[in-house]
């Protein structure tokens, strides 16, 4: 009697040919680009790899969802696929380069159920190749979701970074913090503006922090209300906020908008909003006489 399922469906020859295959089918793996490349630390690393995907796919043709990515089989390993299309992408490899690595594991598994099914008849072995070829196009599907999803959680973190290097937080004078803004304000950036700011009052102990917008071209009432939060937001911690540099345009975009900042301290300029936090803390600022005044 042939070891294939006599009478069974398709998908449930290739779910027992799977299981029955699982050591040949990963041991052919290991020696592929994808495995070999990607799990470095010894060979039998690299098979185990590929029984866990060998598992997941028999998993799938069990449930007879050969085509769809989001069968329960693929879940857990969603994550290892990410992993694998991440290693190779920082090793220079495009997003079609790994494509093509994962279209290299196919044929390895062709041969190995051409010759498992060697006395079916064949328009059997074609109708399970066939279904076959159908779970592993799947199984690239979702390892190139997989993949991007992990670049866009790349890109998401470094935008992250990048807003965070871009928003300093300066010490100006003890009790008082500065976060000078250049460039646009969207609702991203004004949420790491506050969080940023908060913790800089925490940290320095801060009674007054100050909001540069001079350079910042344009203000929104969708920017404007965070930056309203964060000064209630820095009440709330304890310090005063005072918003300078706010020029012309801007002025007349908050009056335009309708909306209030009367109860938001603002200066002029960053030397204002300064002089005003000495002035608070009880610090005398004298002007500095030109050479010679005073001499007699």
């Amino acid at each position: 009697m042939p070891e294939h399922e006599a009478g069974g469906t398709p998908t449930v020859e290739v779910r027992d040919f799977l299981r029955r295959r699982r050591e040949q089918i990963a041991q052919r793996w290991a020696d592929e680009p994808l495995f070999r490349t990607v799990f470095t630390v010894s060979r039998d690393e690299a098979v185990e790899a590929g029984k866990v995907v060998v598992d997941a796919l028999a998993e799938v043709a069990d449930a007879g969802r050969v085509e769809d990515p989001d069968a329960a089989g693929f879940s857990g390993l969603r994550e290892q696929l990410a992993r694998m299309g991440a290693a190779r992408s920082r090793a220079g490899l495009s997003t079609t380069q790994v494509s093509s690595e994962l279209a290299a594991l196919w044929p390895p598994m062709e041969n190995l159920l051409v010759a498992d099914m060697g006395e079916a008849p064949p328009e059997r072995t074609r109708e399970c190749a066939s279904a076959l070829g159908v779970l592993m196009g799947t199984l690239r599907l979702v390892a190139m979701q997989a993949a991007l999803s992990e670049g866009q959680a790349l890109i998401d973190r470094q935008r992250l970074q990048l807003l965070e290097v871009a928003t300093p937080v300066i010490k100006l004078w003890d009790g008082i913090v500065a976060v000078p803004l250049i460039g646009t304000l969207d609702s991203a950036r004004s949420q790491v503006v506050m969080e940023t700011l908060l913790n800089a009052v925490v940290d320095q102990q801060a009674r007054f922090a100050i909001l540069d917008i001079t350079g910042v071209p344009t203000v929104d009432s969708l920017v404007a209300q965070h930056l309203m939060k964060t000064v209630a937001a820095a009440r709330l911690m304890g310090a005063e906020c005072v918003v300078s540099g706010i020029r012309p345009a801007i002025a007349q975009t908050i009056v335009h908008l309708g909306l209030d900042l009367g109860t938001v301290k603002t200066r002029a300029s960053l030397a204002d909003a300064l002089g005003h936090c000495l002035h608070e803390l009880g610090a005398n600022i004298v002007n500095a006489a030109p050479d010679g005044a005073g001499r007699r």
